[in-house]
C-alpha cells in the first residue's frame, strides 16, 4: 500500500491503491493532459488521454484498479468529476469520457481528491466549509456523487485505516486545535477520536499501513513539530525518534504486508526538494539519498521491500527506478570486562566505637 494514502491531496503522481496504475496530468504550460501509466508490469508503460480542450493546472487525476481515470474540475460554480479511459474506437477521440456529476462550489467551498479508497474502485472527495467538512463518493455508486460523511470542524488530511475502504482519517481543527479522528463511512460517518497525545498538541495523521498498524504522524506534543510513529490499537506512547528529526521531511509510502509487525516496515520520506530518504522503526538509522532523475515525487512499496520510484525525463519519459532498504548497520560490539565482585559490607560499628571523621 502507498502509504494508505497522502495526508494532503493525491501527489502529482497517484498510484491506484493496488499498485497496478497510476496517472499525472502531463504537458506543459496551458497544453497538459491526463496521462495513465501501467506501473506493475515488467515495463511501466504510459498512455495519454487527452480531450479537445487542455485540463487546468488544478485539475486533479487518480488513478482506479480497473485502469480508469478519475479526473475532478472545477467547471464554474460546480466540481464535476468524470472517469477517463483509452477509447479502442478506430475514429473519433482516443479518450472515452463518462461523466459522474458534480457538487456545488459554494462560497469559500474547498473540494479536493481523497487518496483511492483501498477496494480499487470507490473514490472520495472532501468538501471543506467554514464550520463542516463532507466526504462525497464520487466514484463506485450509482446517481451522481453521493453524500458519505459529515465532519464537524476544518478538515485536512485523508488516510484509510482499513483494507475495506471504511474507516477513514482525517486531521479536524476545533477551536484552534487540529486532532486526527476516524470517520466510520460504514455507519454514516460517526466519528470517534484517534490520536489525542497532549490535551494543548496539534496532531495529524500522515500515513498509515493497515496489515502492520503502523501509524505515521506529525504533532508538536514534544514541544515542537516532530514526525513520529505509533501503532492503531496499542497501548504503547507515539515515539518521536531522533533520527526522523529531518528538515521539511514528509512520509510518502509505507511498505504493505507486514502483518503485525511494525517495526519491521519500510518508510519512505521526501526530504526538501530533491532528497529521498528510508527508513525503518526497527532501525534507528535514517538512509539518505538523491532523488533519482526525473523524480515524481511519489511511489510504492512492495511487499518484499522494494521502493518503486516513478520518473520522467526526456530521454526516459516513462520510467522506475527501484531501491531495496539497506541493511541496517550491526549493533556495536560489546566487550565483556571482568568486574570483581565487591567486598562483603563491613561489620557495623557501635555507635560508641564509630569514628569522628
Amino acid at each position: 500500500m502507498s502509504g494508505g494514502g497522502a495526508a494532503s491531496a493525491p501527489p502529482a503522481f497517484a498510484i491506484s491503491a493496488d499498485g497496478a496504475y497510476a496517472a499525472r496530468l502531463a504537458g506543459q504550460g496551458d497544453a497538459l493532459y491526463p496521462e495513465r501509466w501501467t506501473f506493475d508490469g515488467p515495463e511501466p508503460y504510459a498512455v495519454p488521454l487527452p480531450l479537445a480542450q487542455p485540463e487546468e493546472a488544478d485539475s486533479e487525476v487518480l488513478a482506479l484498479a480497473d485502469g480508469q481515470v478519475l479526473i475532478h474540475r472545477r467547471v464554474a460554480d460546480r466540481h464535476a468529476f468524470a472517469l477517463l479511459y483509452p477509447s479502442g474506437a478506430a475514429a473519433g477521440p482516443r479518450t472515452g469520457e463518462h461523466q459522474l456529476g458534480s457538487v456545488e462550489a459554494g462560497e469559500g467551498l474547498r473540494v479536493r481528491l481523497l487518496p483511492p479508497s483501498p477496494d480499487g474502485c470507490g473514490a472520495y472527495a472532501l468538501a471543506v466549509g467554514a464550520e463542516e467538512s463532507t466526504v462525497w463518493q464520487v466514484a463506485g455508486c450509482s446517481g451522481g456523487p453521493r453524500r458519505a460523511a459529515v465532519v464537524p470542524g476544518r478538515c485536512s488530511g485523508g488516510v484509510w485505516l482499513d483494507r475495506a475502504g471504511r474507516l477513514l482519517a482525517l486531521d479536524r481543527e476545533v477551536d484552534g486545535r487540529t486532532k486526527a479522528v476516524a470517520v466510520d463511512l460504514g455507519r454514516g460517518g460517526v466519528v470517534s477520536p484517534l490520536l489525542q497525545i497532549a490535551e494543548d498538541s496539534d496532531d495529524r495523521l500522515l500515513l498509515a499501513a493497515p496489515d502492520s498498524g503502523l501509524l505515521l504522524i506529525r504533532s508538536d506534543a514534544p514541544g515542537e513539530p516532530r514526525l513520529g510513529w505509533g501503532v492503531l490499537g496499542s497501548r504503547r506512547p507515539v515515539r518521536f525518534p531522533e533520527c526522523l528529526r529531518l528538515e521539511d521531511a514528509h512520509p510518502f509510502a509505507v511498505q504493505p504486508g507486514q502483518v503485525l509487525m511494525p517495526e519491521t516496515c519500510g518508510v519512505a520520506l521526501r526530504v526538501g526538494a530533491a532528497g529521498l530518504a528510508l527508513w525503518r522503526p526497527a532501525d534507528r538509522y535514517v538512509f539518505r539519498f538523491g532523488a533519482p532523475a526525473g523524480w515524481l515525487g511519489s511511489g510504492r512499496w512492495t511487499p518484499d521491500g522494494r521502493l518503486r520510484l516513478p520518473c520522467a525525463t526526456p530521454e526516459v519519459p516513462c520510467g522506475i527506478v527501484s531501491l531495496s532498504q539497506p541493511p541496517a548497520p550491526p549493533p556495536p560490539v560489546r566487550v565483556r570486562v571482568r568486574v570483581d565482585p565487591p567486598p562483603p559490607p563491613a561489620r557495623p560499628v557501635p555507635l560508641q566505637q564509630a569514628p569522628l571523621r
